[in-house]
């Protein structure tokens, strides 16, 4: 038996209790099914058949999650950091002991390659050990001493908090943004996307298994406008994270207001590569084309948008227009496959939209743009190259969120800067040239909130991540998540000696 029949067959296997019966809510250490939820059909980008009903959440739904997890939090908040560092390792223990079924249910649920979702359950065990490993020290502040006093601060976590993750990488972000806020002592109502709520559950289900108390992690699954609404509202959430669009990012705020909720938002991204005439050629080739064709183009810090210099603009799409031609085009669960389906007939629809819209603001389609019929029911685009492009079209402005790469050349430095910060967005850059003193202007003056340079998006779990302007607000990574998870108090002791001003003696 081959790799890819091997994997249908464990993949068929794991999803079986998901099409059998109804995927309920987790709340308070069970798995709840309101009686007469209503239900939603879940199905696989890879031919749109269906996984199996989903409850949707109703705001009853939520206040119960809620209820549990401030129940939940004064206990969860008063363990030492040292037992939530033993509960959150054996956490990342059991995630990689189902690290075979979270890949392949990952992979029918959203249509990601199985290459790229082999590391899924890893990267989310990493991060789980790493903010695991934090724990004990989250409370630590600073100390600060003065002449005739000392101040230091201690830190204590915020409360119970609402995560919201979105489908293009479901189980990884939701461990990204989850195993802080654990670490920290905060409890978790989280609601994944509706697209994709699969590995959410297994995640759910690996809390019992991992020994977490009852309450301290909620999963409630549903649509934005109910469930994502109430979880926002409810005055037991004090903060709320956000891995999404712009627009959920602006309702979530306005929905917050009442209660004052603090917020943390990682949105989109219309991310410029830009290589200049002296770069290394062939390994900014590599990463440009990985940057935006892996994960099937659905990456918030993908490299949508190419600026190259003139000086090579032509010997770089030739080559780059090669590369796209080649790429694997097939089904998810195929190890051979580098571009699977896109997530729903809905996002399908919304990419392949622009392939008109290229057309009629005068762009070239040099490569792609076409549904592959013969790949029968899913929703599965060639990847697509779009040439002769200015910075002021659509399609250079608007995130697409697809395989789909834009091409703009410049001539200057100056040039470069201007295209890449005419945006709305500011998420991350990427910068390829062995010029040192141009890198070092260039990332003060690239407005994003990550920079790379001569190098793809490299993973460093202890430094900021986040995006300026319309790309979010906040970072994650390392004490970085600790500073949205928790509160800092600050306490002065004066020494005695200080003078004291004397009214009414």
């Amino acid at each position: 038996m081959s790799e890819f029949s091997e994997n249908i067959s464990r993949a068929n296997q794991y999803l079986q209790p998901f099409k059998a019966k109804t995927t309920g809510h987790f709340i308070n250490g069970r798995v709840v099914l309101p009686a007469g939820a209503v239900t939603y059909d879940n199905t696989t980008p890879v031919d749109n058949s269906s996984l199996g009903a989903v409850v949707t959440g109703t705001a009853a739904d939520v206040d119960l999650a809620c209820e549990a997890a401030e129940a939940a939090f004064a206990d969860w908040r008063d363990l030492p950091g040292a037992e939530r560092k033993k509960i959150l390792n054996q956490f990342a223990d059991k995630i990689v002991q189902h690290a075979d079924e979270i890949a392949l249910v990952e992979s029918m649920d959203c249509g990601q390659p199985i290459r790229f979702m082999k590391q899924a359950a890893i990267r989310g065990a990493a991060n789980f050990r790493f903010f695991a490993d934090k724990a004990p020290e989250a409370q630590n502040g600073l100390s600060l001493h003065q002449k005739e006093h000392t101040n230091y601060t201690i830190r204590s976590p915020i409360g119970p908090v609402g995560i919201i993750t979105p489908w293009n990488t479901p189980f990884m972000l939701a461990t990204w943004k989850i195993a802080p806020a654990l670490a920290a002592g905060c409890t978790v109502v989280h609601k994944p996307a509706e697209l994709t709520p699969l590995s959410a559950m297994l995640l759910a289900n690996i809390t019992k298994e991992a020994g977490l108390p009852d309450g301290v992690w909620n999963t409630i699954n549903g649509f934005g406008e109910e469930a994502g609404k109430r979880l926002t509202e409810h005055p037991a959430i004090k903060a709320v994270g956000l891995v999404g669009e712009g627009a959920t990012g602006s309702h979530i705020m306005r929905q917050g207001a009442e209660t004052l909720k603090r917020v943390h938002f990682e949105l989109g991204g219309k991310n410029p590569v830009i290589v200049f005439d002296d770069a290394d050629f062939d390994r900014a080739l590599d990463a440009v084309v990985f940057m935006i064709y892996s994960l099937n183009g659905q990456r918030c810090t993908s490299s949508s948008r190419l600026l190259i210099q003139s000086g090579i603009k032509q010997k770089f799409i030739d080559a780059l227009q090669q590369r796209v031609k080649n790429l694997r085009v097939g089904h998810p669960l195929d190890p051979d496959t580098e571009v699977g389906p896109l997530v729903h007939t809905g996002h399908y629809k919304k990419v392949m939209s622009y392939m008109d819209i290229a057309r009629e603001e005068g762009a070239t389609i040099a490569v792609g743009g076409e549904r592959r019929e013969d790949l029968g029911a899913g929703n599965y685009i060639t990847p697509t190259l779009f040439t002769q492009a200015t910075n002021n079209m659509r399609i250079a402005q608007e995130e697409i969120f697809g395989p789909v790469l834009t091409v703009i050349s410049f001539d200057t430095e100056e040039q470069a800067i201007d295209i890449a910060n005419d945006t709305i967005y500011g998420l991350a850059g990427y910068i390829w040239t062995e010029n040192t003193g141009r890198a070092m202007r260039m990332a003060r003056q690239v407005e994003s909130g990550m920079l790379w340079i001569n190098s793809e998006n490299n993973r460093n779990l202890p430094s900021p991540f986040g995006g300026v302007k319309m790309s979010g607000i906040g970072r994650d990574g390392g004490d970085f998540s600790f500073d949205f998870y928790m509160e800092t108090k600050n306490v002065c002791i004066a020494h005695g000696t200080h003078k004291i001003p004397l009214l009414g003696r």
